[in-house]
């Protein structure tokens, strides 16, 4: 099955050797998005990560034709599960009901010493 690599510049350029997202057939892969401003690079705390976490992942969802209505799986790391409150308010603010599956998983480290990062999977149509 042919594969679509999708890319936004309203997202951080990737910075390994991966795709911001891939297509195949009507699912898509977002890779991991840190909190990371596209124009500045930057980190900011806990709660300005999560914005940006999801307003990256928006950026490269509609980049391949889809809302956060369409995502059916979020994984979401953190580097301190005592976030996982903050994490919670910020993501209700983009998904509404029915809510996509999710797991959070507490991980030592995260790239350029994120405290939050979180991947997609999206099933259109």
């Amino acid at each position: 099955m042919a594969r679509t690599i999708i890319s936004t510049p309203n997202a951080p350029a990737a910075i390994g050797p991966y795709s911001q997202a891939v297509k195949v057939g009507n699912q898509v892969y977002l890779s991991g998005q840190i909190g990371l401003d596209p124009a500045s690079m930057q980190l900011d705390g806990v709660e300005a990560q999560a914005v940006r976490v999801f307003c990256n992942l928006k950026a490269v969802a509609e980049a391949a034709g889809a809302s956060f209505a369409d995502v059916v799986k979020i994984t979401i790391y953190l580097t301190d599960l005592s976030n996982f409150g903050v994490v919670n308010e910020v993501m209700a603010r983009y998904f509404a009901e029915p809510y996509p599956a999710r797991a959070t998983v507490g991980v030592r480290e995260l790239p350029r010493g994120a405290l939050v990062e979180a991947d997609l999977t999206i099933v259109l149509g």
